[in-house]
């Protein structure tokens, strides 16, 4: 009878905004309510049968009693709508009829599956009371009152209890439902925010790479479009720059490609940098390289370097530290050959264990359009890789240089400064 009711997957009813929402009967409902309509009845047909072969009782109070019986058996018809209600009334129904006793457990079963251990408790305290006064109202003939008394208690806390067993069955079922759907839908969160964090660092990693190579290749291209007077040796060496440039954004494209395909375990983010561990990655030391490499493409680079960091110092800072530096120089070079062609670029790096590494990249806003003495020697500008073009870029550069050095636990600034350059200024953390 219960367990089959407390197995349902869905109740009739529903809490929703403080008000009950009532729902259509399931076939299950359907199959559970006639079984207890039947269970009941052949209960009260069997526990009456003492009364019903007792001479001292007139057919008509037996047959208004089994209609009573009847009755009770088809108002368990409404148990699931008003279990309270219909529980009382049974008990009151009860105090004269021996036949109500079968739906009466039942009504008290549904007390205690769906209603509040409260209201249980006091439709408990009522069911007390009808047991000790319905053997005064009518004694059964095989039973003496106290064996009545304590017959009755005892059918009347096995319904309760039942009751109760099968509603925080049925709690602790629901909430391991909901622990296991929360605990889904918590999954599905930390694995899209994987992939999305995945994404974001192997676009970082892409923009950081690449940019700067590309941005290379398009200088020296757009010397070779636009400089006709070029001689031959400064055309094989803008082509071997273009060659050797073009075959290292292949190699960083391939290696990129490569943390994509690779197992989630071999693709492990660093923690702080947000690049594969395994990879080889550029460092502070790597920066003197990076000058020559824009000084090559025509640019005028100054590297200032009095606390060493960038030479032999480099070593003593931490690589993640190092490897966000280096991004910084190599992002604040990029966007000074699209956004600047030609004009001076001064890179400062300083600090010291405990105080903090800090990296500063200057430019000025446009570089100066200086006229060129026919038949003078090329200057830097005039070489090729150094032609004033427009170089596209994707606005996402200095968000990720930022992202970059908050995951160091530092900080960035860039902007105009006061003197009228711009600006591209990171700190960053050096533990003593």
């Amino acid at each position: 009878m219960g367990s089959s009711d407390a197995a349902r997957t869905a109740s009739s009813e529903r809490a929703r905004g403080g008000e009950r929402v009532r729902t259509r009967r399931t076939l299950r409902d359907w199959i559970v309510d006639v079984c207890c309509i039947s269970i009941a009845a052949v209960f009260s047909l069997t526990a009456c049968e003492s009364m019903a072969t007792d001479p001292s009782v007139s057919d008509e109070a037996l047959f208004a009693d089994l209609m009573t019986g009847v009755a009770a058996c088809l108002a368990l018809w409404l148990r699931r709508r008003r279990p309270v209600g219909l529980a009382l009334v049974l008990l009151a129904a009860g105090v004269v009829s021996f036949y109500v006793a079968g739906p009466l457990l039942v009504a008290l079963f549904t007390v205690a599956v769906h209603r509040p251990l409260r209201t249980v408790v006091w439709v408990g305290g009522v069911a007390l009371v009808q047991i000790f006064v319905a053997p005064l109202v009518h004694p059964d003939p095989d039973l003496s009152y106290i064996g009545d008394v304590v017959l009755g208690a005892l059918l009347v806390s096995g319904a309760i209890g039942w009751g109760m067993f099968v509603r925080s069955r049925r709690q602790l079922l629901e909430s391991l439902r909901d622990r296991a759907a929360r605990a889904e839908a918590e999954a599905a969160l930390r694995a899209e925010r994987t992939q999305r964090l995945t994404r974001e660092r192997i676009a970082r990693e892409m923009h950081d790479v690449l940019a700067h190579r590309l941005s290379l290749l398009s200088v020296h291209a757009g010397a070779l479009e636009y400089r006709a007077d070029a001689s031959p040796q400064e055309v094989a060496e803008a082509a071997g720059v273009i060659r050797s440039s073009a075959h290292q954004a292949l190699q960083d494209l391939r290696e990129v490609i490569g943390v994509l395909r690779a197992p989630d375990s071999d693709a492990a983010a660093d923690a702080t940098d947000g690049s594969p561990p395994d990879r080889p990655q550029p460092t502070l030391a790597d920066l003197p390289r990076l000058a020559e490499e824009s000084r090559q493409a025509g640019m005028r680079v100054t590297l200032s370097d009095e606390a060493g960091v960038a030479g032999a110092g480099a070593a003593a800072v931490p690589g993640a530290t190092g490897r966000a530096a280096y991004r910084v120089v190599q992002e604040g070079l990029t966007n000074a050959r699209k956004h600047a062609p030609g004009a001076e670029v001064t890179v400062t790096a300083s600090g010291a264990p405990g105080e903090g590494l800090t990296v500063e990249v200057r430019n000025a806003v446009r570089a100066p359009v200086r006229a060129r003495t026919p038949g003078a020697p090329p200057r830097d500008e005039d070489r090729p890789g150094a032609l004033p073009g427009a170089i596209p870029g994707s606005g996402q550069g200095l968000a990720g240089l930022a992202e970059r050095a908050a995951l160091t636990g530092g900080r960035l600034e860039c902007g105009p400064s006061d003197a009228g350059d711009f600006r591209l200024y990171a700190w960053l953390p050096w533990p003593a």
